[in-house]
């Protein structure tokens, strides 16, 4: 595969009815902000990470989550939107558990990869830190036997304890379940759809429903049998933005004209939230924000997905599609210098990174652990810091590149006698 290949945009803008047109070319855009998500996710869940000060979480209320989930509601669509549209809803059904079956292994072998692995870090004693303890997974270890109700591993095996670490994999796969629902609702009429997600999301939001006294209707899933701590990300407020991307990938929803105002209204949106940022109380100093921040809570709390950081995501990612134009043309580098050359590989890596989101995105959480490990050792200054990242991401960069060279299946191809 050249360069030119893996990168090309398609002549056309792409179909509403997926990212690959009748040429098989993907769309760039979509696999582009997915990578580039992969990389943040890393560097964020990094422990005591130089860099987590200045990713764009702390710029606005949004972050490399919303990324995620909304390309991850992009790539559903053609990936199992398709299926139900060619095979029926029975089988686009079984496709869509199919996928969720994967999912839940991939979350059962990341825990306790990570449980064996941080209890190991532990033991080495060549720190003063509790690697498993960090992760708050003291019910595993030593309190198992606290709780009347507590065999602690069926209850992980059964999602009814979910460590905030792990919690992730849990919101996307119930968020999965409901495409079926979603794909039904559809073929009746859609409005009905953007009942069901809106309805869904208002009954997440604990802090708007309590202000009406209706805190006892708050949608959400228990994280632990013994304590009243709900799951950190909320798959009934999630989904809204997981289905935003769906319905845009599906055509169910237009996308938007491209026009001055347009552009003039998301970039001002998403300057306005900066004083109202991390950075606007960290670095500006601006202590208002923080007591903004600190009253106003529930607009923009990430475990129900506040409003706020729904408005913020979507200015971000129109100024973004904008940008990276129809296609993502302007993604590709133009020309054969050294720049153009440079950028042109970046670019490639990017876009394999974001098509094996889910096998980076398991391996990212499992060796940011890793990495926070080796900074303790070698210390945090800047430039150790970068190395570790660095290596990290390479890291990253191989995985994807190995699962996409086992999802090629090239054993299946005419060999040597």
């Amino acid at each position: 595969m050249t360069l030119a290949d893996a990168t090309q945009v398609p002549s056309r803008p792409v179909t509403a009815l997926g990212a690959r047109g009748k040429s098989g070319i993907r769309d760039l855009r979509l696999d582009f902000f997915r990578g580039i998500a992969m990389f943040i996710i890393l560097m964020a869940h990094t422990p005591g990470n130089l860099f987590t000060l200045w990713i764009p979480a702390r710029w606005g209320f949004s972050d490399a989550t919303e990324i995620f989930v909304f390309c991850s509601g992009m790539a559903s669509a053609i990936a199992f939107g398709g299926a139900f549209a060619r095979r029926g809803w029975l089988l686009g059904t079984a496709r869509v558990l199919f996928r969720v079956w994967q999912v839940y292994w991939a979350h059962v072998g990341l825990f306790f990869a990570t449980l064996a692995m941080t209890i190991f870090l532990t033991e080495l004693a060549l720190t003063d830190r509790n690697y498993w303890g960090q992760l708050n997974l003291w019910p595993v270890i030593v309190e198992s036997d606290k709780w009347d109700n507590a065999n602690i591993l069926l209850n992980f095996m059964t999602l009814s304890y979910v460590p905030n670490y792990f919690d992730i994999l849990p919101m996307y796969m119930v968020v999965l379940v409901m495409m079926p629902l979603v794909m039904a609702l559809a073929r009746v009429d859609l409005r009905l759809v953007a009942l069901f997600v809106v309805s869904l999301w208002l009954l997440a939001q604990e802090a708007l429903l309590e202000s009406f006294g209706l805190g006892h209707l708050h949608l959400a899933f228990p994280a632990e049998p013994w304590t009243e701590r709900n799951w950190f990300f909320n798959p009934f407020g999630w989904q809204l933005i997981f289905f935003t991307g769906f319905a845009f990938m599906r055509g169910w929803l237009p996308k938007p004209p491209v026009t001055p105002l347009l552009i003039g209204l998301a970039a001002l949106l998403v300057l306005i939230n900066v004083p109202l940022s991390n950075i606007g109380v960290r670095e500006l100093g601006l202590g208002w924000a923080s007591d903004w921040r600190e009253a106003q809570a529930g607009w923009f709390d990430k475990s129900d997905f506040g409003i706020l950081r729904f408005a913020h995501f979507l200015s971000l990612a129109y100024l973004a599609w904008v940008l990276a134009g129809d296609g993502g043309a302007r993604l590709v580098a133009r020309g054969t210098g050294l720049l153009a050359r440079g950028w042109g590989v970046i670019l490639k890596v990017i876009l394999k990174v974001g098509q094996q989101s889910l096998a980076v995105f398991v391996v990212s959480m499992f060796f940011a652990r890793i990495m926070g490990f080796a900074m303790d050792i070698l210390g945090r200054d800047f430039i150790t810091t970068l190395l570790v990242n660095l290596g990290g991401a390479l890291v990253l960069v191989a995985v994807a590149y190995g699962a996409g060279w086992f999802k090629s299946q090239p054993w299946r191809g005419e060999g040597k006698a």
